[in-house]
C-alpha cells in the first residue's frame, strides 16, 4: 500500500479522540509530502536538526512533534516553531525550553516523558520525579512552557502482558495527575507495533511510523 492509503486506512481505524502522529524520522520530504496532500499536518522527529531542515522546507501549516531524546543545547534551533516536546524528562531541560521560548514571545507545549520500559535504554521520569516537578517551585515561575500530558514508550516486545501492564501504569498515574492538572488532554503512547493496545489503555496521541512509510532506512 502507498502512504496516503496507509494514512488513510490508519485514520479510518482510529477513535475519534485519538491524535495520529506521522513518525517521519529519517524519511525524506517528499515521502512527507505525500502524508501531508494526504491531509496528515502532524509530523514527530526525533532529531533536531533534521526536523529544523524540513519545517524550512515545507508548508507552515504543519504542526512539529519533537519525540526524541534532547540535547538541551539544541532546543534554541526548533524553539521557533515546535508545536509539542513529547520527552521532557528533568526541570532543567523544562527551563531551557521556557529560555529559549521567551526569546520567540512562545509558550511551547510540553509533556513530561515517563519511564515505563524495563529496557535501560529507555529515557524518562519515574512517578515520583515527575511529581516532585509538577510541583515545584521552580516550575511555577516557568511562563513559556506548558505542561499539558504524560508520554511513555512501552518495552520493545510481542509480549502483551507486558506491555497491558506498562501502559495500565502510565494510565494510572496520568488519570491522578490529570485530577490536579483538569487541563490536561494528552497521554501519548503507542507506536506502529503496539498502538491499538495503546488506545485500549487509554492513549490519546500515538506516535506512528513504520505502519505509514514503511519499515525505516539507518
Amino acid at each position: 500500500m502507498s502512504i496516503s492509503e496507509n494514512i488513510k486506512a490508519l485514520k479510518a481505524s482510529l477513535p475519534e479522540q485519538v491524535t495520529l502522529v506521522a513518525v517521519s524520522k529519517t524519511k525524506p520530504v517528499s515521502e512527507l509530502m505525500e502524508a501531508y496532500q494526504t491531509g496528515q499536518r502532524i509530523f514527530g522527529e526525533n532529531k533536531i536538526q533534521e526536523m529544523t531542515a524540513k519545517w524550512e522546507e515545507m508548508p507552515k501549516d504543519i504542526e512539529w512533534h519533537m519525540i526524541g531524546h534532547i540535547q538541551r543545547n539544541k532546543v534554541k534551533y526548533m524553539a521557533s516553531f515546535v508545536s509539542l516536546i513529547h520527552t521532557v524528562d528533568s526541570l532543567r531541560l523544562l527551563t531551557e525550553i521556557n529560555k529559549q521560548a521567551a526569546k520567540h514571545q512562545r509558550v511551547i507545549k510540553c509533556l513530561l516523558q515517563i519511564k515505563i520500559a524495563e529496557e535501560d535504554s529507555k529515557f524518562g521520569l519515574d512517578a515520583a520525579d515527575a511529581k516532585a516537578l509538577l510541583d515545584s517551585e521552580e516550575l511555577k515561575t516557568l511562563e513559556n512552557v506548558q505542561i499539558v500530558g504524560l508520554m511513555g514508550m512501552a518495552t520493545f516486545t510481542d509480549n502483551e502482558l507486558q506491555l497491558k501492564k506498562e501502559f495500565d501504569y502510565l494510565k494510572t498515574l496520568y488519570q491522578e495527575l490529570k485530577a490536579q492538572h483538569t487541563d490536561w488532554q494528552i497521554l501519548s503512547m503507542g507506536m506502529s507495533g503496539d498502538y491499538p493496545l495503546a488506545i485500549e489503555h487509554g492513549s490519546t496521541m500515538i506516535r506512528v511510523g513504520s505502519a505509514i512509510f514503511g519499515a525505516r532506512n539507518y
